[in-house]
């Protein structure tokens, strides 16, 4: 046997995690509206690249071609006239431009209210200022009395008679230093601050909270209905009065696909009308063609178009897996689109990679973060997969369905006698749907749902 040191030559085959390859797998896991802000980092970052408003049209199923017959000049468009787009349309139009944004916060809604305050000193209105903008944004003051009197330096008695006019300012509420002072605040408003609300917001808020109605009964000494007519009012105050005014981002969602009926058929497209088209800057194209230009300008130009390309080839390609998986879906789901939540099925990533020829990963990244459009709402493209369960029959049922079923039977329950969760369980068992009280109880805390103790009335 021959042990000796060589050199030889051996053959390989290994997935390579190229550029292009990586580019392609974080542009498939990008929902539209992060696709958007994606492709404006490449338009700045490559200049040969210019993005045009997507036109009003949408790619459907139905002229879906095999990976390997597509012609990226095509996709691309023709370099001779500078478009790398199928689409001609020069429309503007972009959902986001049609979004209001809150013009007034809550420092300014409570300043123009100071302004009509009439009496007030400088040094008054200064501490009315400094209170405000210490309201964080549920309404609350962030710092106590004794605080904001010794970082103003004026005297406690004087900065509570401030604050006491400051909480009587829209919305009601505001200005309170923790729960119990916003409610009763608010039950002062309304004229319903008698001794007994009074003392059951002051002392028995959690009881109330669990429903432990009879124990509130017992130390205010009036009857359990008075307690839940109590309780009821207490939940129609607003906890959070400065909410209105909050300036949090609001994540809008744009589907990434829509599902629409055409006769007795689903149809599957493509949103492409809030993404932007690549174009290839016409001053770039010309000066490739100079003969005049510098070798390394021309360089510079030929990777810039060539990344171009890749990204055109990227945005294909997710496209396309986003109309085969989507119409996966819609094939193994095909009861759910004609009748509703109670005849979704249960079905894996890895049943859908399988259908379309994909891997299971490459099937979480095209439906993380995607929305579709359904003629029955718009889903998350991960609500469609669900964990089974048996049913009597030997079938199998999905925990979606199951949860609304449980959801159904709670709504017409007798409020009085509320129904256990091994109540449910076995009112689901003679259906034929088998599952155990705590899976029930499980889903009821997801669907945030109280236990029967809480929702019970008196």
């Amino acid at each position: 046997m021959n042990m000796g040191m060589g050199l030889y030559q051996e053959q390989t085959l290994r997935l390579v995690m190229t550029p292009e390859l990586r580019q392609a797998i974080t542009i498939l896991q990008y929902s539209t509206i992060d696709l958007i802000s994606y492709l404006q980092e490449q338009a700045t970052e490559n200049p040969v690249i210019e993005l045009q408003e997507a036109a009003g049209e949408v790619a459907s199923a139905k002229v879906e071609k095999p990976t390997h017959e597509l012609d990226w000049k095509e996709i691309v468009g023709n370099r001779a006239t500078g478009e790398y787009s199928v689409a001609k349309n020069d429309s503007t139009y972009n959902p986001l431009d049609y979004i209001s944004q809150g013009a007034t916060t809550l420092y300014e809604h409570m300043e123009n209210q100071l302004g009509y305050v009439k009496g007030f000193s400088p040094l008054q209105r200064k501490i009315a200022l400094f209170l405000i903008g210490n309201l964080d944004e549920k309404g609350y003051l962030e710092v106590s009395a004794e605080e904001a009197a010794a970082s103003l330096g004026v005297e406690l008695e004087e900065l509570e008679d401030v604050l006491s006019v400051l909480q009587h300012f829209d919305p009601v509420g505001v200005a309170a230093r923790n729960l119990e002072e916003c409610l009763l605040l608010q039950l002062e408003h309304l004229a319903l601050d008698d001794e007994k609300i009074v003392q059951v917001v002051k002392y028995h808020l959690q009881d109330l909270a669990d429903n432990r109605y009879q124990r509130i009964a017992d130390k205010v000494g009036c009857t359990v209905l008075d307690v839940q007519a109590m309780a009821d009012l207490v939940r129609t105050l607003n906890p959070r009065p400065g909410a209105a005014f909050s300036t949090n981002e609001t994540r809008y969602v744009i589907p990434d696909v829509s599902v629409e009926k055409v006769g007795n058929e689903f149809v599957v497209l493509v949103n492409d009308i809030a993404t932007p088209r690549l174009k290839i800057n016409n001053f770039y194209e010309k000066m490739l063609k100079q003969p005049k230009s510098e070798e390394e300008a021309k360089q510079f130009i030929h990777d810039k178009l060539n990344a171009a390309m890749w990204l055109a080839k990227s945005l294909e390609q997710r496209r396309l897996t986003l109309l085969r998986v989507t119409q996966a879906i819609v094939d193994m789901q095909l009861e759910f689109f004609e009748r509703g939540v109670h005849y979704l099925k249960p079905m894996t990533q890895k049943e859908i990679a399988e259908r379309v020829g994909l891997h299971e990963s490459t099937i979480s990244r095209a439906t993380s973060n995607k929305y579709v459009q359904t003629p029955r709402g718009i889903f998350e493209l991960k609500y469609f997969f669900t964990s089974a369960l048996s049913t009597a029959s030997g079938e199998a049922t999905s925990s979606e369905s199951v949860k609304r079923r449980i959801k159904a039977l709670i709504d017409q329950e007798d409020r009085k006698v509320p129904l256990s969760d091994q109540k449910l369980s076995e009112m689901l068992l003679t259906e034929g749907i088998e599952i155990s009280r705590r899976t029930v109880a499980k889903y009821r805390e997801e669907m945030l749902i109280p236990s029967s103790a809480k929702r019970k009335r008196f």
